[in-house]
C-alpha cells in the first residue's frame, strides 16, 4: 500500500484521499478515507453540503451510489463527520477492483465536486507457488501480488491442517503426492490460499467456491465446493462445527442432513464429479454459520482446520 496525500482542488474546493493505491486479500475488508473541504460563503450564500458518495461507475454521465449498487449490496457502509468520509467495503472480491472516487454535493449553484483521480483498489488472492520438481524437498512460497506488510508471519497448511508458522514467506517441505499446502498471512486466517498439490493435480484436497455468503432470510442459499482425493472416497457430507453441541461426540462431526433443525430444508447436489453443493431453503438468522465439508478414504480423513 503506498501512502501518498492526493489532493484534487481548485477555487477552494478540493479532495484529499490518504492512499492514491491500495491492496487488499481477496475475502478481507478495506477502508478508502479521505477529507474535503470548501468555500464557506459563495457570493453571499451560505455553503452547505447536503449529499455525499462514493462511485465507481457512471450512467448516463451520473455517478452510481455505492449503496444503490447491485455489485455491493449489503457489503459498504459510509462513515462521514464533517469534512471527512470512510467506505468501507466488507468481504472483498476481485470484481471489485476499481478507481474509487468520492463527491461532495453543496446546495451552491453546480455545487458538486468529485476527488478526481481517484483511490485504486487492487482486490488480490494468496497463492502457493512450487519450485521446480523433482525434488524430495521443494520450496513453497505463499505468494500475493499485493506487497504484504513487512515482518508478516506466514501460517502453512497441510492437507487442511496446520502445521508450521515462519516470518518468511518460503517454506521448505518433505511431502508424498498425496498432499496439498495452502498459506495464510497471520492475522488474516480466515483468508488462506486455496489448496495446491505439490505434485500433480490428484491430491488430497477440498476448495470453496466463495468464503462468504449473505443471504435473506427465507430465501435459499447454495455453498459449493472442489474436491479430490488420492484414494476412492468411500464417505462424505456437509456439517458445521457451531452444531457441535448436537452431536454424539463433538470431536466427531455429523451429517448436516441429519440434523433435526435442517429437516426438509438441506440437499446435497453432485452436478459433476468432485463437486458437492449444499442447498438451504428457508433460511433463518440462526442458519448463519460456518459449513465445511468433509470426506473419508480407507486411511485418510478430510476434515479442515481452514475457516
Amino acid at each position: 500500500m503506498f501512502c501518498v496525500t492526493v489532493i484534487q482542488g481548485q477555487d477552494d474546493y478540493g479532495v484529499t484521499y490518504s492512499s492514491t493505491e491500495i491492496c487488499a486479500l481477496k475475502g478481507s475488508t478495506v477502508e478508502i478515507s479521505c477529507t474535503y473541504r470548501y468555500p464557506s460563503r459563495v457570493d453571499g450564500r451560505d455553503t452547505e453540503v447536503n449529499g455525499t458518495i462514493w462511485f465507481t461507475k457512471l450512467s448516463g454521465k451520473q455517478p452510481v451510489d455505492l449503496r444503490t449498487d447491485s455489485d455491493y449490496q449489503d457489503r459498504v457502509e459510509y462513515s462521514c463527520s464533517e469534512k471527512s468520509c470512510t467506505l468501507r467495503i466488507t468481504d472483498l472480491r476481485e470484481s471489485d477492483s476499481a478507481e474509487y472516487q468520492f463527491m461532495f454535493i453543496t446546495k451552491q449553484p453546480g455545487g458538486r465536486y468529485t476527488g478526481s483521480p481517484g483511490v485504486t483498489l487492487r482486490v488480490t488472492d494468496l497463492q502457493v507457488q512450487v519450485t521446480e520438481l523433482p525434488s524430495s524437498c521443494p520450496d513453497l512460497k505463499c505468494h500475493s501480488s499485493c506487497r504484504l506488510p513487512d515482518r508478516s508471519s506466514y501460517i502453512w497448511y497441510k492437507n487442511g491442517q496446520k502445521i508450521q508458522s515462519e516470518i518468511s514467506p518460503t517454506y521448505s517441505v518433505y511431502y508424498n503426492s498425496t498432499d496439498s499446502f495452502s498459506c495464510a498471512v497471520e492475522g488474516h486466517e480466515d483468508f488462506p490460499s486455496p489448496p495446491v498439490c505439490v505434485d500433480g493435480q490428484t491430491c488430497n484436497r477440498v476448495i470453496y467456491t466463495d468464503r462468504s455468503i449473505c443471504a435473506s432470510k427465507g430465501s435459499s442459499v447454495d455453498i459449493s465446493c472442489t474436491y479430490s482425493s488420492y484414494q476412492t472416497i468411500r464417505s462424505k457430507f456437509w456439517f458445521s462445527p457451531e452444531r457441535s453441541h448436537q452431536w454424539q461426540s463433538p470431536s466427531q462431526p455429523e451429517d448436516l442432513s441429519e440434523d433435526s433443525q435442517f429437516a426438509g430444508r438441506v440437499q446435497v447436489l453432485e452436478s459433476e464429479r468432485g463437486r458437492s453443493t449444499l442447498r438451504i431453503t428457508d433460511l433463518t438468522e440462526s442458519d448463519s454459520a460456518q459449513y465445511h465439508f468433509k470426506y473419508t478414504t480407507g486411511s485418510f480423513e478430510w476434515r479442515s482446520s481452514l475457516p
